[in-house]
């Protein structure tokens, strides 16, 4: 599959490697796993059931060694890590079942997953793709930090890994990952998309692209590069609102983005299957008649699902969310409008791992697990 072309530099960050240079190859560089394969003349089946055995089911190091014959296995231990992060900290929630995972990586960053796990049993990972955050969202407390640098693909993959595991232990099964956790995906691009690549690939996890989301407050040729490189995985934009002035004062990227710049990126994206719309409704600010006439008006024509989503509210910040009966209007008007809409509620607030709580910087730095 073609790459996204990375011509903008800028906008399209590769990422840099961990202090101290190249990393140390991993279960997740494949030429590296397929190296040791070959040197020890493994036949393809057994590396086949020693790849789904990490991937598909989930399995410990020890138990995925043991499929392999006993010079390839020691080789492979050697040779290869089987973890790129170590768990730091994890938090419970105690009303809605949600896990806070606090990742430290080998140069001391600390990034954030999250499990959630909603009534209906379908357990999603919400997961990061950079150390920081160089947006600088007005409603969101990652911004705060600060960018540091983009995480490498088999760092992203690993958070994957380990809450797979995590999870397995429970009886359950991840069944969605959505890139919604710390960073900016598009501005990582290669690495985001070398970690898609590798969950949808059937030789590792395997994933339907409907079963990821990759969200992006809206890089628009980069948004347009991801959907032509990955048709079948859901796109949402971080739109929150279709007023220029408004949509400025909440995301600084709007400046260098307007909306009608983006509209037309969205348009193209859309063209592969619907976009979702993500809209933060926030009290006085973007929850107003205007502001739905707004976003009907940007909106119309263009197949979208738009998510009406509650503010997690964090310590300095002086926004305010839209009280719940207000959001439910604003939705169901949408809907009468014709509209996909989905009034979402969030998962984890009580111990800071919603949607836009997540800030973690380094070991004894910032809120979170730990």
């Amino acid at each position: 599959m073609e790459r996204p072309d990375q011509s903008d530099q800028e906008n399209l960050q590769l990422a840099g490697c961990p202090a101290g240079g190249k990393p140390a190859p991993t279960i997740y560089d494949a030429e590296s796993v397929e190296a040791v394969r070959r040197r020890q003349a493994v036949q393809p089946h057994r590396m086949k059931l020693f790849r789904n055995a990490l991937f598909k089911h989930a399995k410990d190091w020890g138990e995925a060694l043991e499929l392999l014959p006993p010079p390839a296995r020691s080789e492979m231990e050697r040779e290869v890590a089987f973890e790129t992060l170590s768990l730091a900290g994890r938090q419970d929630s105690s009303v809605d079942g949600a896990s806070k995972l606090a990742f430290q990586t080998q140069d001391g960053c600390l990034v954030e997953s999250v499990v959630l796990r909603p009534r209906t049993g379908r357990t999603s990972l919400c997961i990061s793709s950079q150390v920081g955050c160089a947006c600088y969202c007005s409603f969101c407390a990652t911004g705060l930090m600060g960018f540091t640098r983009n995480l490498a693909a088999a760092e992203i993959l690993d958070q994957v890994g380990q809450a797979c595991r995590l999870v397995k232990a429970e009886g359950r099964s991840l069944r969605n990952v959505v890139f919604m956790g710390m960073g900016e995906p598009l501005l990582n691009l290669d690495q985001v998309s070398s970690a898609v690549e590798f969950l949808l690939a059937p030789e590792f996890f395997h994933l339907s692209g409907s079963r990821i989301t990759v969200s992006t407050v809206g890089i628009p040729e980069a948004m347009v590069r991801f959907a032509r490189c990955f048709p079948g995985v859901q796109l949402a934009l971080s739109l929150h609102s279709a007023r220029q002035p408004v949509r400025e004062r909440l995301m600084p990227q709007a400046r260098r983005y307007p909306l009608d710049m983006l509209r037309e990126s969205l348009v193209e994206a859309a063209c592969n299957g619907k976009v979702m719309i993500e809209y933060l409704m926030l009290a006085g600010v973007n929850d107003s008649d205007e502001d739905l006439a707004a976003l009907m008006a940007y909106l119309s024509g263009i197949p979208v699902h738009i998510n009406i989503i509650p503010f997690n509210e964090f310590s300095g910040c002086n926004l305010r969310g839209t009280p719940r009966p207000a959001r439910e209007r604003f939705a169901l008007r949408l809907k009468q409008a014709g509209f996909d809409t989905t009034l979402r509620y969030s998962l984890g607030s009580d111990i800071a791992a919603a949607c836009g709580q997540l800030v973690r910087h380094r070991k004894g730095t910032g809120h979170g697990a730990g």
